[in-house]
């Protein structure tokens, strides 16, 4: 960044993700859990840098591959995302019909004559009305900006879908669809779903693994069921996160997140944590059978 300096958005990040299975990334905002989506599909800006593995079934890197493999082979076709800010992935001079039979026709080979129904049924499957298809981008609120991207993700049934915040801007009932039709596309083709998200709720209802990131690192990782039943989370941030839910403590967690760029010596955690001693303050803790955590 200017003036030479180097912050590491995202460190030593190790996830699998089976077939027919959907993990759920949770966390606060600024911890690097879109920086880690936009890394796997080559969406990073020009000033930054990866370094490790990103391999599908077959062993193909995403890592590895260059922007025109890319655009002609991996985004929409074996990747595909859910942008956080889909307004921003929309060309404002076309509509939402037009985005979609493109997409339709790129992605399955649709006839011409076709693209119209086969653009409307995309539509369907996001809960995006046929009464805005017409409209340009920005004639859409939040949420229905929301349902077209979700409804172009979905069009090329790729092996992998990458969900960034797919439920912002929705009310509970089309949140629950969203995630619904999300959950569907892994289990109906044995598909795999990485969902980030802050709605815990949503992360509860489809996931079968969740994931804890915090400034910049995975500090849990957790079978859904053990995660939001018994016997609960494991890592501090982790059950702070459940207890600020208003169905359980309401109780939010002290303090913020750290900056990327001034990160302490130890744990990032330990200057919110009630449990945190000179150890963490010292010592970053190693992510060991799943937590991140002296005190685990």
């Amino acid at each position: 960044m200017r003036g030479g300096r180097y912050v590491a958005a995202v460190t030593d990040a190790t996830l699998a993700l089976a077939p027919g299975a959907c993990l759920a990334l949770v966390g606060e905002s600024g911890c690097g859990k879109s920086v880690l989506a936009s890394a796997l599909l080559g969406l990073l800006p020009g000033n930054a840098e990866t370094a490790g593995a990103a391999r599908l079934a077959d062993g193909t890197d995403l890592l590895a591959l260059d922007e025109r493999t890319l655009a002609r082979s991996i985004r929409g076709r074996r990747v595909a995302l859910v942008p956080q800010s889909p307004a921003a992935h929309l060309t404002p001079v076309r509509t939402i019909r037009s985005h979609l039979e493109e997409t339709v026709r790129e992605l399955t080979g649709t006839a011409r004559a076709e693209l119209r129904e086969a653009a409307e049924a995309a539509a369907r499957r996001a809960s995006f009305p046929a009464t805005h298809l017409d409209r340009y981008p920005h004639e859409l609120s939040g949420g229905l900006a929301q349902r077209a991207a979700t409804a172009l993700a979905l069009i090329g049934d790729a092996p992998l879908l990458l969900a960034d915040e797919p439920t912002t801007g929705l009310d509970r009932d089309l949140v629950h669809r969203t995630v619904d039709e999300l959950r569907a596309h892994t289990r109906d083709a044995g598909r795999a779903l990485l969902m980030i998200t802050h709605d815990l709720a949503a992360a509860h209802r489809i996931a079968d693994t969740v994931a804890v990131m915090y400034a910049g690192r995975i500090v849990e990782t957790a079978p859904a069921a053990a995660f939001f039943g018994a016997p609960g989370p494991r890592h501090p941030y982790a059950r702070g996160l459940l207890d600020a839910l208003p169905e359980r403590a309401f109780a939010p967690i002290p303090g913020a997140p750290p900056e990327l760029g001034a990160l302490p010596p130890g744990c990032a955690f330990a200057a919110r944590c009630p449990r945190a001693d000179s150890r963490c303050r010292a010592e970053p803790p190693p992510l060991t059978e799943g937590v991140a955590c002296h005190h685990a």
